[in-house]
């Protein structure tokens, strides 16, 4: 989550297969929500939302990415934990070097000491049928 007052540059990266897509789990506590959004995350200055893309997934689940096409930016709005947030995310679309990851139902990540998220395979119909949320709803576009 960025700042108060701070836009936030970040990369995504929309992994499919077949009907499903890899996403991360979340949950906002005041709300009582969860919802899930393709993995990624902050772009460092200097650095480019392809690199933050690629170094992000080896950080996060130690996985290397192929096939990695620019598919567009999203300006996101939102609110989480009762906190207004805005984002600029660079969307790609790309796939997994291993195939390993492909085979996985879930796995469990760190983005820090204190914060483990969990990153499934979920079904595309899902979502659509609004029994599981996506964010940002731009998203379907590029399913």
């Amino acid at each position: 989550m960025n700042k108060a007052g701070e836009i936030r540059v970040i990369a995504l990266g929309l992994i499919r297969d077949g009907e499903r897509i890899f996403v991360s789990e979340g949950y906002d506590p005041v709300k009582q929500e969860t919802f899930y959004r393709a993995l990624g995350g902050g772009v460092d200055f200097g650095e480019t939302s392809h690199a933050a893309l690629e170094r992000e997934f080896q950080e996060e689940i130690q996985a290397d990415l192929t096939n990695i096409k620019y598919l567009g930016c999203i300006e996101n709005l939102f609110t989480f934990n009762s906190r207004q947030g805005h984002e600029i995310i660079q969307l790609y679309q790309c796939d997994f070097v291993d195939s390993k990851f492909y085979q996985l139902e879930s796995l469990v990540f760190s983005e820090s000491q204190t914060h483990k998220h969990k990153a499934l395979w979920i079904d595309i119909s899902r979502f659509e049928s609004g029994e599981l949320r996506l964010v940002p709803k731009v998203f379907f576009e590029y399913l």
